[in-house]
């Protein structure tokens, strides 16, 4: 497994960053490999790149390389902006498979044609309303969404740490939170999306707009606000609660809290690219990632929520009440994805510019 450096990404990525990185031939090596070894391993040697989206997954690629023979490129980018680059590029990329964040632009990329149809047999194991019926996406996890507080920043300031969304729209925490773009981060798109379709959209964007007010500063990627509000200059962050949003608590003054009145959550899909150059070894790494053995070593990788109803909830997310989640149609998420962001742009004006 080989990580490609993300300065070099973003730009490059869609018009051949991985070119000459693919062996869609499948071939094992010549030396030294048998028959029956062959025969376990049809696509060994083959290289997979990945677009992904999702903190610590890279962790769990060697297990799936050392069972399959295939190995694992990836590139870190929000889906948001890598959706962006592809319409830009008419859909072109040369990554095979989509991996994490935010389902928004999954459903958005289908829409486009941008996406190849696979269903998986480890679907079955998958409630239905967390995978596209057509098999264009289907999700590894759930990603429910919080408050990362800063302590000391907070009582230095005399301020108590939010409880609820509707906390966040106080006066008395101006600028002191930060988030990421939901123009360009899937895991604050659904954050967005799901509270609006919570409150309904006169309360939801009166208190978004209150909430704008209290924002310093909009990240440009969902991995940003958390070591800002570790580093001290923030005090509170909206952000995805996963194992390693919890694991900061052991390094820095700071609290993982999850929202008291509602918990918005986003489905972190897997998608195989349609100009994909290896779907069949691309298939062989959806299955693996949906199968029990792969949602746990990914589990094990960054403690989230898994999709598959059999795999346990990690304790490293906290306690999460999950009769609190929001009941939202996550079909919406794509339908309302460009005229949300439009009504979002005019209402954060220049600071999420």
């Amino acid at each position: 497994m080989k990580r490609i450096l993300a300065s070099l990404l973003a730009a490059a990525m869609l018009t051949g960053v991985f070119a000459g990185c693919s062996n869609s031939g499948g071939q094992s090596s010549s030396s030294g490999t048998s028959s029956s070894e062959a025969a376990e391993k049809p696509y060994e040697g083959t290289t997979l790149n990945v677009m992904l989206a999702y903190g610590g997954a890279e962790k769990s690629f060697d297990a799936f390389t050392e069972k399959t023979g295939i190995k694992i490129e990836y590139v870190e980018i929000s889906t948001g902006k890598a959706l962006a680059q592809m319409q830009a590029e008419n859909g072109n990329t040369t990554a095979d498979v989509w991996f994490g964040g935010g389902v928004d632009s999954y459903i958005a990329a289908t829409e486009l044609g941008y996406l190849e149809p696979y269903v998986s047999p480890e679907a079955e194991a998958i409630d239905e309303s967390y995978r596209d019926k057509d098999g264009y996406w289907t999700s590894l996890a759930l990603v429910p969404a919080g408050f990362l507080v800063n302590n000391d920043v907070l009582a230095e300031k005399n301020l108590e740490a939010p409880k609820t969304w509707e906390d966040l729209a106080d006066p008395k925490y101006k600028d002191e939170i930060i988030m990421a773009s939901p123009a360009i981060s899937g895991t604050q798109y659904a954050i967005l999306n799901g509270t609006l379709q919570a409150w309904g959209e006169e309360k939801g964007w009166d208190i978004w707009g209150k909430i704008n007010d209290n924002v310093d500063f909009y990240a440009k990627g969902g991995g940003e606000p958390g070591p800002k509000t570790c580093a001290g200059e923030y005090g509170i962050a909206i952000l995805a609660m996963t194992g390693g949003t919890f694991a900061l608590e052991e390094e820095y003054p700071v609290t993982a809290i999850y929202p008291e009145d509602m918990i918005p959550w986003t489905p972190a899909p897997i998608a195989i690219f349609k100009n994909s150059q290896n779907k069949e070894a691309a298939k062989v790494f959806v299955d693996y990632m949906l199968s029990k053995e792969g949602q746990e070593a990914l589990r094990e990788a960054d403690a989230r929520i898994m999709a598959r109803g059999d795999v346990e909830v990690p304790s490293a997310i906290g306690t999460v009440d999950t009769t609190k989640m929001i009941k939202q149609d996550v079909t919406l998420f794509g339908s309302q994805r460009e005229a949300l962001l439009e009504k979002w742009a005019a209402l954060a004006g220049e600071k999420d510019a």
